[in-house]
């Protein structure tokens, strides 16, 4: 965009609905491609290769049952992007209350009646005041966004989940604010105000590029200085080497906490401190060093506090976040063993999945609960990616539930919901449909913030709802099974050889205690014989309906599956 002014560039952005943040970056290893648009200056003034299965087979160790501080441990959270779930007073927005009146969907009460999805907690994308849709950046980290509600509304909200059983998570964007929050707007009034040293500031231009794309500068000029911001501009990040910094996001933390909440989702979590340009712009020791002190802090405040991180890099750098003994973050949502699942329900090749869960084995510290998922709301959904096909859809819910850890669904991934017909956050983003026919889709009385996506008049939540057959039961089914089994809530996987089988078969084996499943996954178009699984147990039960088989032979079992499908088995 050329630069005609900060006023203009604003305005514009304003009445382009939002400032669109830049998707999540990739491993440093594989930069993408810099952005086509330059990106608008900030206004001050404005309102607020495929591998064999390894041999010997690893195993994932078993988790220890959960204390009563772990309920985040095997749990199956839901990402709420609150804006596009359920609007309440026909703005056409969502909102806080139509989330709270949408609950029994997700978790039904003790009065509630059946057909709830079963989810075990909410993460909800960020809620405070901000000037763009997405939220990543803030101007107030105390409040919740009228947008969406009052004070009042999140408390309801928060009554209400815990009522069911509900535990919900924050998104907190801590790496960086708005340009239009007080902190920064103060900041850049000169050298001397009181929060410079909130950001960071350079007379010169230290010419830095973000990491993943060096051409795009991560250094930007305001005032006759240059504040650092990876993201963009319109998001400065904070200086994390001042100890006022630190100490005023352990308040904020503390605060939520006080409030209610059950932990949060740290945005951008490796971002945190920089220490120079490429290598020094993430994953730095200090940047560990705060998230241990973030992490004792809130489970000083709260034992049960749970902190999710995202960490968008290879497995080696997630398995760092953990610390010694999850001393530093819980859970780390696993991005390689997502790419890995979605390519074997999409290309019918497993051999990538299989290496992937081997490399977390080895990289991950003994006893570190993943957090493995499909998509969520910074890439193309689910269902575009794989041609609405409904056999992967379910092939994919399949293997994101049967894998060991706390798995993670993006709301509308159970109907199949897709993506709009661009690339822009929106996009991802779009209303979720609750009623194929109704006007505004059971979403809104009036006109939604963002139209609807391709799917809304079949992929609804109250058609599927009363439909066995349909894939969100398969996802409730799903849910139920983990939750009813041990062995899949909380136990090790190892993975079962399949050496006479086709490429797309993937078996492996989850054990807990005396309780041991096995599961097998065929990827591919076509039925599979797995030929001789070597795996002990003299009596199987089925665990999943469908039409795959299992069969006692004289040194182990043999399963055959039908194309694109799943099957479970405890062993006795």
């Amino acid at each position: 965009m050329p630069r005609t002014g900060l006023a203009a560039a604003f305005l514009a952005s304003l009445l382009a609905c939002a400032v669109h943040r830049p998707a999540p970056p990739a491993p440093l290893a594989t930069p993408p491609a810099a952005p086509a648009v330059a990106e608008p200056a900030p206004d001050l003034a404005g309102p607020t290769a495929p591998a064999a299965v390894p041999e010997p087979p690893p195993a994932f160790d078993a988790v220890a049952p959960a204390g009563p501080d772990e309920w985040w441990n095997g749990a199956v959270f839901y990402e709420v992007y609150v804006r596009s779930f359920a609007d309440s007073d026909g703005d056409g927005v969502g909102d806080l209350r139509g989330l709270a009146a949408r609950l029994d969907d997700l978790r039904a009460d003790e009065e509630g009646g059946p057909g709830a999805l079963g989810v075990d907690a909410l993460w909800l994308m960020p809620l405070f005041p901000s000037p763009s849709v997405h939220g990543y950046d803030v101007t107030d980290y105390e409040h919740i966004d009228p947008r969406y509600g009052t004070e009042e509304d999140f408390r309801a909200l928060l009554e209400a989940a815990h009522r069911r059983g509900l535990r919900v998570v924050l998104d907190l964007p801590l790496n960086h604010t708005s340009v239009l929050h007080p902190w920064f707007r103060d900041s850049a009034s000169g050298p001397r105000a009181p929060h410079r040293d909130w950001y960071e500031w350079s007379p010169k231009n230290p010419g830095w590029g973000q990491p993943w794309s060096f051409s795009t500068p991560a250094w930007h000029r305001l005032g006759g200085a240059f504040y650092y911001g990876l993201f963009w501009s319109g998001m400065p990040d904070l200086n994390y080497r001042n100890p006022a910094v630190r100490a005023e996001m352990e308040r904020v933390v503390r605060l939520w906490l006080s409030r209610g909440v059950d932990g949060f989702r740290l945005d951008a979590a490796r971002f945190l401190v920089e220490t120079g340009p490429g290598r020094g712009q993430a994953s730095t020791p200090e940047t560990h060093a705060f998230l241990k002190e973030l992490a004792a802090d809130a489970r000083g405040a709260r034992t049960d506090a749970a902190l999710l991180g995202e960490v968008w890099s290879i497995t080696e750098d997630i398995a760092d976040y953990y610390g010694n003994g999850s001393d530093e973050l819980q859970l780390l949502l696993d991005f390689p063993l997502a790419a890995a699942a979605v390519s074997a329900a999409k290309n019918g090749k497993v051999e990538e999945l299989s290496r992937v869960l081997s490399e977390v084995r080895r990289s991950y510290p003994r006893g570190a609960v993943d957090a493995p998922f499909l998509t969520n709301h910074d890439q193309v959904r689910l269902a575009t990616q794989l041609g609405q096909d409904p056999a992967r859809l379910r092939l994919a819910a399949a293997l994101l539930l049967t894998l060991p850890g706390s798995p993670v669904v993006y709301q509308g991934e159970e109907l199949g919901q897709e993506n709009g017909p661009g690339q822009e956050d929106e996009e991802k983003r779009l209303p979720l449909s609750w009623d194929c026919t109704a006007p505004g889709h059971g979403f809104t009385t009036g006109t939604p913030w963002h139209p609807f996506g391709p799917d809304a008049g079949r992929a609804c939540a109250s058609a599927e709802r009363g439909d066995p057959g349909s894939l969100r039961s398969w996802y409730r089914t799903l849910i139920a099974l983990r939750h009813g089994t041990p062995a899949l809530r909380r136990g090790s996987l190892e993975l079962v050889p399949v050496p006479g089988a086709p490429r797309t078969v993937l078996a492996f084996l989850r054990r807990s205690g005396t309780e041991a499943v096995l599961v097998v996954h065929n990827a591919g178009t076509e039925a599979a014989d797995t030929g001789l699984l070597q795996v002990a147990g003299e009596r199987a039960e089925p665990l999943l309906p469908g039409q795959a088989h299992l069969e006692r032979q004289a040194d182990g079992w043999r399963a055959t599956l039908p194309p694109l499908g799943s099957g479970a088995w405890r062993l006795r």
